[in-house]
């Protein structure tokens, strides 16, 4: 019942290579298919943001060995060189990898102290591996805690109370060079849960003209009409970008929607006017190299980062109670997973002992022909008796002991000394 996890995110990777490590819904699935069909995990889930790529999972046995098969094979499925990688992946094993998830969740580990979108994206990782079969009863019960925690955190704490999210820090962003934007025209490209961030935000701060834009029409035009935003087809959006000020893309695409020579041909049709670009997608949406022209202002998420700690100055306060609580789920979780270990070597124990005693009893039974077979059936029963009082009355002990996670090394110490290395759990 061992975890690991294998990742990196935003400390450990730039956005380059972020975007090249990250995972659809569909290379999420096929990863999940192939971990398992080559015996890497026996349970596993993607989580995949803008900001992180990381792979949580089960072993079949030792969890370090997985982490080594899971690093290469993170390099292969991407197809990357493994020295490209070196430094910036990540390995932690069971209390480690309950605990950095936790803190995930918790919006602790974000770039945004406390943002509003993690949580979200942890469950629909949670759903979209559930659906894939992906998962089992540790995982199952790992993200099931994170979410249960990441609600508290929210509701116990001023992180939730004044969410933070890339979407929000972009629009701030828009605000610094424009001041404000009611004279201002926006194009947002994309209709998810980013993107409807991105709309909100600028409504909430009147912006004057707004656009969005999307593969499909219908997710557009849904948006359009909640947030009184016009919606352009994907491919009339090349129109409004010419006479748009602020452009936030957060596309879910494998390849660039916005090249160098697009944005040089709309500079040309808008006389050079300035061009506030913020990309937002992991891979990135927009060609890199069009900030080199001449009043286009471009911008990505690792960019944001005066924004993050201006964010995290305010919210740091916060970070003491929402770690207790990070520490009590941590607990639960270890208590749990130590419950299910001990109910396992105690399981494979009590057959242990039932053969031996079934043993025993055969070969003494069978020099005492003077028994009657009554006496011979209580004799088993007091002795299936004495088995249960061995094993059950300390296993009920155990379960009600606060330290869980180190008295189980006890019980451990006793399957090594009775069960053969081949009957193990």
């Amino acid at each position: 019942m061992e975890i690991v996890l294998v990742g990196l995110n935003h400390r450990t990777a730039s956005v380059e290579v972020r975007e090249r490590v990250s995972f659809t819904v569909e290379q999420a699935r096929r990863a999940a298919e192939q971990l398992r069909s080559r015996g890497i995990l026996e349970e596993t889930l993607v989580l995949s943001t803008c900001n992180r790529s990381e792979v949580y999972g089960v072993p079949p046995e030792n969890a370090q060995e997985s982490a080594t098969a899971l690093s290469v094979f993170l390099s292969s499925f991407h197809a990357i060189h493994p020295d490209e990688l070196h430094g910036s992946l990540y390995h932690h094993y069971d209390r480690d990898a309950v605990r950095h998830l936790f803190r995930v969740a918790a919006g602790l580990d974000s770039m945004m102290l406390g943002e509003a979108e993690i949580l979200g994206q942890v469950r629909e990782a949670y759903r979209v591996a559930q659906e894939f079969g992906a998962t089992g009863p540790v995982l199952n019960r790992l993200f099931q805690g994170a979410l249960e925690l990441g609600k508290r955190v929210r509701a116990e704490t001023e992180l939730g109370a004044r969410p933070m999210s890339v979407a929000s820090a972009g629009v701030k962003l828009a605000e610094r060079i424009f001041g404000k934007l009611q004279q201002c025209t926006a194009l947002v490209l994309g209709a998810g849960t980013i993107s409807e961030q991105v709309v909100s935000q600028l409504r909430d701060r009147k912006i004057g003209q707004l656009y969005v834009a999307n593969r499909s029409r219908e997710r557009a035009t849904d948006l359009g009409e909640r947030f009184g935003a016009k919606a352009v087809t994907w491919e009339e959006w090349g129109r409004a970008l010419t006479t748009s000020d602020i452009v936030v893309s957060c596309v879910s695409a494998a390849q660039v929607v916005l090249r160098r020579e697009d944005v040089e041909r709309v500079m040309a049709a808008r006389g050079n006017r300035a061009l506030f670009l913020i990309d937002l997608g992991v891979p990135r949406n927009i060609e890199p190299s069009a900030a080199n022209l001449y009043n286009v202002y471009l911008y990505n998420v690792d960019d944001l980062t005066e924004i993050v700690e201006q964010n995290r100055r305010a919210r740091e306060s916060e970070i003491p109670r929402a770690e207790e609580i990070v520490n009590e789920h941590i607990g639960k979780f270890l208590s749990w997973q130590a419950s299910v270990e001990l109910g396992s070597v105690l399981n494979a124990l009590r057959s242990r002992l039932r053969e031996e005693r079934s043993a025993f009893l055969q070969a003494r039974l069978a020099q005492m022909n003077h028994m009657s077979a009554e006496d011979r059936q209580r004799i088993e029963v007091l002795m299936e008796e004495l088995l249960e009082k061995l094993l059950l009355e300390p296993a009920e002990h155990l379960r009600g002991e606060r330290h869980l996670r180190r008295k189980i090394q006890n019980v451990e110490a006793l399957r090594d000394l009775f069960l053969p290395q081949r009957e193990k759990p």
